[in-house]
């Protein structure tokens, strides 16, 4: 059977990719940052997982104002990386795995979710700047499955409906009867707005409160609606809900094993978060 044998947490603003592509990871801007991900590379190059289902939001690559879906997910057998205007240098394809996109899909229909179905996607900085800063190398050793989460056009998917996804995914994935290893993905965040009135806003404490339930429980966060985080967050800090349903999607025992939150970079609260989820099965007997 296949296994979610931790959960990733990581910011992946435009910039960063601009920074690994200059090689500026140990310059004083940027050394706070990228001092983080030294220990999360050795976790996951002891785990080796199989393959990483990102919980992620789409830029306007796939879906625009005109067509927005509230989830998607992809079910297609490569994601090419596309640059969608920030002159981010463009990754190698990465590997799909179409069987476990369509369990994903089947086992969230059957518990009451309607995504979007995508045999064909394109990908942008969401999810290759989390895969350069586990895999620097480029090598791309895992296939993955791409669920994007409405996060531009309101009416916004709020905590509740997103830890829900989030459950119904992980209770898909530990359903598959293949021995995969998995590792669950929340890409964004954590609070910033990049326009209006509150450009630059950042609120420590609200990234401080999240990022204790994602590493307690995450629940405690679906007391609050959509628009009560872009009032907390900002109105990108809404990049949160690919948190909380990456954590809902732990089924196991979680323990957290690596922090970190910086700021800013890009206007942004950067955050990073590793943790581990023990087996239902384990969970129970202790």
């Amino acid at each position: 059977m296949a296994r979610i044998i931790g959960g990733f947490f990581t910011s992946h603003v435009p910039a960063i990719g601009n920074a690994i592509a200059k090689k500026q990871q140990n310059e004083p801007y940027w050394k706070p940052f990228f001092d983080a991900f030294p220990p999360v590379r050795e976790w996951i190059g002891k785990e080796k997982p199989d393959v990483v289902v990102f919980f992620y939001n789409d830029h306007g690559l796939n879906f625009f104002l005109d067509k927005m879906p509230i989830f998607a997910v992809g079910a297609a057998s490569d994601y090419v990386s596309e640059d969608e205007g920030w002159g981010i240098p463009t990754t190698s394809a990465f590997k799909g795995d179409p069987k476990l996109s369509w369990h994903i899909i089947n086992g969230i229909v059957a518990d009451g979710f309607d995504p979007v179905m995508c045999q064909e996607m394109t990908v942008d900085h969401a999810i290759t700047n989390p895969m350069l800063l586990m895999y620097p190398d480029s090598n791309w050793p895992v296939r993955i499955v791409p669920i994007a989460i409405n996060s531009i056009q309101h009416p916004l998917p709020g905590p509740k409906r997103c830890y829900d996804l989030g459950r119904a995914v992980g209770r898909a994935i530990e359903s598959y009867g293949e021995n995969l290893r998995v590792l669950v993905l929340g890409s964004g965040g954590l609070s910033h707005q990049l326009d209006g009135e509150r450009a630059g806003f950042i609120n420590k404490a609200f990234d401080q409160e999240c990022m204790d339930a994602i590493a307690g429980d995450v629940s405690a966060l679906n007391k609050y609606s959509a628009l009560d985080v872009v009032e907390k967050a900002g109105a990108q800090g809404v990049e949160l809900m690919c948190w909380i349903a990456a954590r809902a999607a732990m089924q196991g025992r979680v323990r957290e094993l690596r922090r970190s939150y910086h700021i800013p970079i890009s206007n942004t609260a950067s955050a990073v978060m590793l943790l581990s989820n023990e087996p239902v099965e384990a969970a129970k007997a202790a």
